[in-house]
């Protein structure tokens, strides 16, 4: 490591600082252009502009926002927006958000998102687009959300494919939460109705307020946000991680609260119960089972991933019996950095564009030259370690090829 700057490093660097503090920044933050089309209680259904006079073509795409979250997860900034990439390939693109979530909102429960939100949204953008199925992607919570709305209501809604990224289904791998699982029952009472202190403290709050939400996606990065001083002064010279950094304080400075029923329901059935990772879900009085979901499923994996790692996720592919085809990808990035990353550009994004077009059109049947018997060739290049990082756009796991990788 060099210890004396380059000059072209000096001009870079200075360049940076005056743009910051001319101009406010160095990040290109304009939003893609969007249309309202659909909206409802805590629903808003946004269609992205076609990029230029190319038009569109090719099934649409929806993106599932996660609670807490804002949409700028899939718009973070110019030249690192997955909706932008989505749009300048000429593919309808649409977002599903909520808006902001208020102590009026805290008697609101999951139900409301996965038997109201997301499949109206789906309902809305397929009509929008003629008629078409649409691939539902997910990121985080959006995740769960598009999962339990395919299990519980796949086969009366159009659906080409899902796509899921970094969201955890056995909670009980996930490093974050380890250390405070014998709390959890101390800390809350017994069962799922317990009325320990974190019930009352979120029932009083009507929910998990903006502060708190923001400290905890924080802490998962927590080491980047000790070393991060130190960071920005070694690449004071880079404009793309600058751009990145200021883009991402954004984001978090933009978190949402959770409603006080939805927020319980997570607390107790996922992060002290661990229901979902047994494949079933109770809500409502009825029990919504990942194994009915009938159309292929796309999931990714962060390499470094602290809120979703690796096994959380990967938990859920044998869990997917029926099917067509299931595949797992690990790509770079932590939570936000695998959906949305620099890296994401050259990784999750073509992994994607392959994905749609391998299920436009199809009505969940694998082409003939692909097959979905596990017989075909392309099984031959997975070299074994699903963990390791990178894109391999050959790998496909059929149904019983993907429970085998529990094993």
């Amino acid at each position: 490591m060099d210890l004396v700057p380059k000059p072209g490093q000096v001009v870079a660097a200075a360049s940076n600082v005056a743009h910051r503090l001319l101009y406010g920044g160095i990040a290109d933050l304009r939003p893609m252009p969007r249309t309202l089309i659909d909206e409802g209680l805590l629903r808003e259904v946004y269609h992205y502009r076609p990029a230029g006079t190319s038009g569109e073509s090719g099934e649409p795409v929806l993106l599932v926002t996660p609670l807490a979250a804002p949409a700028l997860c899939y718009d973070l900034r110019r030249g690192c927006s997955l909706a932008e990439h989505l749009v300048s390939r000429g593919r309808p693109t649409y977002l599903v958000e909520y808006g902001e979530v208020s102590f009026r909102d805290r008697a609101l429960g999951m139900e409301h998102w996965v038997d109201e939100v997301v499949p109206a949204a789906i309902r809305a953008v397929s009509e929008h687009a003629g008629g078409r199925p649409v691939h539902v992607v997910g990121w985080s919570l959006g995740g769960i959300f598009a999962l339990l709305t395919a299990a519980d209501a796949g086969a009366d809604l159009p659906i080409a494919s899902l796509s899921v990224l970094g969201s955890p289904v056995d909670v009980t791998q996930v490093p974050l939460i380890a250390p405070f699982r014998p709390l959890l029952h101390l800390a809350s009472g017994a069962g799922y109705t317990g009325n320990g202190l974190v019930t009352r403290a979120y029932q009083a709050m009507g929910g998990a307020p903006k502060p708190l939400v923001k400290w905890a996606f924080q802490l998962s990065a927590f080491q980047k946000l000790v070393t991060r001083p130190i960071a920005l002064a070694t690449h004071i010279d880079d404009q793309e991680f600058l751009a990145q950094v200021e883009a991402v304080d954004r984001f978090t400075a933009n978190m949402i609260a959770y409603p006080g029923r939805t927020f319980g329901q997570l607390y107790h059935r996922m992060a002290k119960g661990n229901q979902l990772a047994t494949g079933e879900f109770e809500l409502s009085g009825r029990t919504i089972r990942l194994a009915d979901i009938e159309v292929p499923v796309l999931v990714f994996g962060g390499s470094t991933d602290g809120i979703a790692p690796i096994p959380a996720v990967r938990a859920m592919v044998p869990l997917l019996a029926a099917a067509p085809e299931v595949r797992f990808e690990v790509v770079p990035g932590g939570h936000l950095g695998m959906l949305t990353g620099r890296a994401a550009r050259d990784t999750t994004w073509p992994v994607l564009d392959d994905w749609f077009e391998e299920w436009s059109g199809r009505s969940g049947t694998p082409e003939a030259t692909g097959g979905s018997d596990g017989s075909d060739d392309d099984t031959d290049t997975d070299t074994g370690d699903d963990t390791a990082i990178g894109t391999n756009r050959r790998r496909r796991h059929t149904s019983a090829a993907s429970r085998a990788l529990s094993r």
